[in-house]
Formats: structure tokens, sequence, C-alpha cells
């Protein structure tokens, strides 16, 4: 597939399992002259599993109007927020932390999950990712 001329590459957010005609997807991918049915479906297969869960999919779209795509899980921040139970992180996170931390359990399961995403198998290499994305909503981390 590498050898194909690429046309586009795109980034959507999509819920899982819930992809349609309607626009985003349909908008976007019509003006590339792909079948979205050729995106549709196979998405929703392989997402049906996680129901309602917010994805990013990275599509590539070629010359000859076919495409790859490639589901990421959900952001890192998502995750720290679902764990936590928070709504958002500090506005001013160097001065006000949140009242709630991140446990050591937590931090590796989401690394755990996030290290799919990533081009790496080293798990504390991505946890440290996790703990700076963590830090930067003001959330701290329990040693």
């Amino acid at each position: 597939m590498a050898d194909k001329a690429i046309r586009a590459n795109l980034k959507m957010k999509l819920r899982a399992g819930q992809a349609s005609p309607a626009p985003p997807v349909g908008s976007t991918l019509g003006q590339y002259g792909v079948n979205m049915m050729d995106f549709i479906n196979p998405f929703n297969e392989q997402t049906k599993e996680m129901q309602g869960a917010e994805l990013t999919v990275h599509i590539t779209i070629y010359e000859d109007r076919t495409m790859d795509f490639r589901i990421v899980s959900s952001p890192t921040d998502d995750r720290i927020r679902s764990v936590l139970k928070i709504d958002k992180g500090s506005g001013r996170p160097n001065s006000e932390k949140i009242s709630k931390k991140l446990s050591q359990a937590d931090l590796t399961k989401i690394a755990e999950d996030k290290a799919k995403d990533m081009n790496t198998d080293d798990i504390d290499a991505v946890k440290k990712m996790v703990a700076g994305t963590a830090r930067s909503m003001g959330v701290e981390i329990e040693q």
C-alpha cells in the first residue's frame, strides 16, 4: 500500500460503532470521491465492542480512491478525566491542583491502553507521557 500516491490524510473523532453517512463522515469522505460505505461498515464492525466511546480515526485516502484507516483510542486527557470522574482539568495547573490524585494503578492502566497507539512497547515511557498530560491538567500522581 505504501507505493500508492496519497491524496489526503484525514483525522476525525467518531463514536465507536456509530459512523453513518451523515456529517462528518459523509461530507468529509464525499469530497474525495471515495465510497463512504467502504469506511462506515468496517469501522462500525471493528468498534462495536467499544460502543459509544469517542475515538479518533486516521484515514489515508489514495489517488485511486481507495483508503486505509487506523483507529486511535480516546485521548489521554479524556481517560484521566474519566478515571477521576472530573469534568475538566485545572485552568491554572501550576498553581491550582485538582483535589483528586491519579493512583499508580490508574496511571499504569491508562499507559497500557495507550501503548497500543504509540510506537513503543516501553510502558514506563508511556507512563511518563500520561503523567505529563496529568500534570498539565493540574492532576497530581500518587507516589
